[in-house]
């Protein structure tokens, strides 16, 4: 594959259309939890708001500013984060990671919208980008249970 043919599939149309489309962008007033990530090879950033009611995400708010794959990925963060439980958030994350890191083809099961950004497993560069979004939603879900569990203990 050449290099023109590698750069349309790993910038594909689906992929430019999520990151001009990047919905729930701003900040939420009484978050359950705010986590700021940044990328450190391309320094693309995100801050995330969450909220959650028992163990679904309730409500969230995220401020994006990152290259093209960062946006995507948090474009499809914010069309299917709320209403979904901890679980399945933390399998997204490790979904997105095994098929960044491994080539593993995304889960059918899981957010179809993830198989748009297999082709940056072959951009190790790219990788810290496109985790941004599902590793700072994963850290926040984490921040909110154990706030409950010290609470509760």
């Amino acid at each position: 594959m050449s290099d023109g043919d590698a750069m349309r599939q790993l910038y594909n149309e689906r992929i430019m259309q999520f990151a001009t489309d990047i919905p729930l962008e701003g900040r939420l007033e009484a978050p359950d939890a705010t986590v700021e990530r940044r990328s450190p090879l391309c320094g693309s950033r995100i801050t995330v708001d969450l909220k959650m009611d028992g163990d679904r995400v309730s409500d969230y708010a995220h401020v994006v500013r990152a290259c093209t794959l960062g946006q995507a990925s948090a474009s499809i963060m914010a069309r299917r984060v709320i209403g979904a439980d901890a679980a399945t958030l933390r399998r997204v994350a490790e979904a997105v990671r095994a098929m960044l890191k491994q080539g593993v083809e995304p889960p059918t099961d899981l957010w179809p919208e993830l198989a748009y950004l297999a082709p940056a497993h072959g951009y190790k560069s790219r990788h810290g980008s496109v985790l941004l979004a599902f590793e700072a939603v994963e850290q926040a879900v984490d921040a909110i249970m154990r706030k409950r569990e010290t609470a509760v203990g």
